[in-house]
């Protein structure tokens, strides 16, 4: 990992712009700067080839939270410069600008997800103190909590960080490389990105991001940063897109797919039943239940659940009996398992192989997963995108929709997420089953374990529908080209 060049990191604000065009006409390659401000991005975008195929036709930099990570070609020479992407604390007035506008975001959407947020923010205001301050920055959001007042603190939050602007050591950076395009990985959960890429809008040079998830724009929060180009997973994100941020042209959004599901589609990940079932200590005879868990913050009693479920499989003959492996959510460090591993032999949990250190996916946990959703018969989870995932390999998806015995009402309720508008169509399609309650899960696994063409249709259309011809593989080939395409044209160049 290279730190940024002791040369570029000033703290004098300067108002240098970027060097003349005629001195940048020479370099005969484009410059992009990607940006890496999650493991995830390292999955989608190093691990799928994407960032090396940029490098075949443009100079490559990554500012990057993940160290030590190998970005380099079959024969092991590095086709990108690595730059370590470090936290930086912005001035009071920034963050608190930035917490009200999401707050009042939030507002304005209304969705389901933003309504439990709000909720699940009341309760957790406990002191009179904190109360008092919840109840201002609600008053505050509630102001703005419309498409004027958006726009108004929008401008606001965006003078604020140039005035109060903390470092400058990456618009120093930009300016001692010359990029013709800064990429960020991932817009959501990436607040330490936010100054590079604020940076680059500042000096001129254009941005693009990628909308990192199906549920980004209605279950997370505002985009702050106005990026000039947006990839997509598909066409009802680009609609979602345009509706909620009028600033965008719909020319500079593009359908993409996601890299994410790439390797389902790359024969060279598959399995075969033999070499799975060694891998997981499955009877290859028997068929796999498979369950993948969701976040701990979210879910923290799912453990219940998952042991629920187990019993339910116990009631099958034992020859013949399905087999329940269990997939943690790789972020989950809370050891909430624990416990069921030692009780339950009979419930196999499938190693995640991804960096403990960095978070950060390995290429071993592509092929891992890509063969649990192969080789499972039937796949149980909460509202998670593993539903469309095992869609795409034509399993059977059951949803959890009851809770565990203990839950309260600080934590979400199971069945709330279906009602979660990235989520509802997957339900109203009928290409997944949601159970209600145990008795639920009792029927819909028997029903889904003895006919599970039963669905077949439905699940074929939905992903029809949701991803068209986005989803063939080579959703990283296409934003590699974008992104190319992007970097070397005449508008951007004027920039530079």
């Amino acid at each position: 990992m290279t730190a940024l060049p002791a040369a570029v990191i000033r703290r004098d604000h300067s108002s240098e712009s970027l060097p003349d065009r005629k001195t940048t006409a020479k370099k005969a390659r484009r410059n992009v700067v990607a940006i890496v401000p999650r493991g995830e991005v390292i999955r989608n975008f190093v691990h799928s080839g994407c960032f090396e195929k940029i490098a075949e036709s443009c100079d490559l930099s990554l500012l990057t939270v993940v160290q030590g990570t190998a970005i380099s070609k079959a024969t092991g020479q590095a086709y990108a410069t690595q730059y370590s992407l470090d936290p930086v604390v912005e001035c009071w007035p920034v963050r608190f600008q930035r917490e009200i506008l999401d707050m009042a975001h939030g507002r304005w959407l209304w969705s389901a997800a933003a309504r439990e947020r709000w909720r699940i923010r009341d309760l957790e205001a406990r002191s009179m103190r904190d109360k008092a301050v919840r109840l201002v920055k609600k008053v505050v959001a509630m102001l703005f909590a419309n498409p004027l007042g958006l726009r108004v603190l929008s401008r606001s939050e965006r003078l604020s960080s140039r005035i109060f602007m903390t470092v400058d050591q990456y618009a120093d950076f930009y300016r001692s490389i010359r990029p013709s395009l800064v990429f960020n990985g991932s817009h959501i959960h990436s607040a330490i990105a936010t100054p590079a890429v604020q940076a680059a809008q500042w000096l001129g040079i254009p941005t693009a991001t990628f909308i990192f998830s199906w549920d980004n724009l209605t279950s997370q929060g505002r985009i702050l940063l106005p990026y000039d180009y947006f990839l997509v997973w598909n066409e009802s994100l680009r609609q979602q897109l345009i509706e909620m941020y009028p600033w965008i042209k719909p020319e500079n959004v593009f359908v993409t797919g996601s890299p994410q599901f790439d390797f389902h589609f790359r024969p060279e990940f598959y399995w075969s039943r033999e070499k799975f079932c060694e891998e997981v200590g499955a009877d290859a005879d028997r068929p796999v239940v498979l369950y993948s868990t969701g976040m701990a913050n979210h879910m923290p009693l799912e453990p219940e659940i998952v042991e629920s479920i187990a019993d339910l499989l116990l009631e099958y003959p034992e020859k013949g009996r399905p087999q329940l492996l269990v997939r943690v959510y790789a972020k989950d460090r809370t050891g909430r398992f624990d416990d069921l591993k030692k009780r339950r032999r009979d419930i196999l949990f499938q190693k995640v192989r991804w960096d403990a250190e960095w978070l950060t996916p390995t290429p071993e946990d592509s092929f891992a997963l890509v063969n649990a959703l192969w080789h499972a018969s039937v796949g149980i989870n909460i509202a998670s995108t593993v539903s469309l995932e095992l869609c795409m390999f034509d399993k059977p998806v059951i949803n959890v929709g009851f809770d565990a015995l203990e839950q309260n009402d600080r934590e979400m309720r199971n069945a709330l997420f279906y009602s979660y508008e990235h989520y509802r169509p997957l339900v109203e399609s009928g290409a997944v089953q949601v159970a209600y309650s145990i008795e639920e899960m009792r029927i819909l696994l028997r029903d889904e374990l003895r006919e599970p063409q039963k669905s077949q249709g439905e699940r074929r259309q939905l992903i029809d529908q949701m991803f068209g011809e986005a989803l063939d593989g080579h959703a990283a080939d296409r934003i590699a080209a974008k992104l190319i395409e992007l970097a070397g044209s005449k508008d951007l160049a004027s920039n530079a």
